[in-house]
């Protein structure tokens, strides 16, 4: 099965779901998406793929988002990709795209049900075990 993953290492979350997909014996492409950011197009392909507006892949924590005044409803979804292509760290992540669908992995177990092979039981960095669903 191809895997890719939307990654940043900086992030807990995207580590511990790049660790599941490893360990359920998938190589994954892994795009860092602060140094690749996707295209707008791709952008929003993987919008529409995971069913979610574009306002739902927007990152409030750590991010310009309060700055640039994002949480107002009057920026338009082709507004709001403008400024996650010019910060791509508004881009939430991990999202992972499997020939099972398309999914931004916020819990990191997320990604279970997108994989062939999903691990049985998994401890997180923090020490939290998810077992299979």
């Amino acid at each position: 099965m191809s895997v890719t993953i939307y990654h940043n290492p900086d992030c807990g979350t995207s580590r511990n779901t790049l660790a599941m997909i490893r360990q359920s014996g998938a190589e994954p492409v892994v795009i860092e998406y602060l140094k690749t950011p996707p295209s707008r197009e791709k952008l929003l392909e993987l919008v529409k793929a995971m069913g979610i507006s574009v306002r739902a892949l927007l990152r409030e924590k750590g991010t310009p988002f309060r700055n640039l005044g994002l949480d107002d409803p009057k920026w338009t979804d082709d507004e709001l990709i403008d400024q996650m292509l010019a910060h791509p760290i508004l881009i939430n992540r991990p999202i992972v795209v499997t020939a099972k669908g398309t999914r931004l992995c916020r819990p990191s177990e997320a990604v279970i049900d997108l994989l062939d092979h999903p691990v049985g039981r998994f401890v997180k960095e923090d020490g939290e075990v998810v077992g299979a669903r």
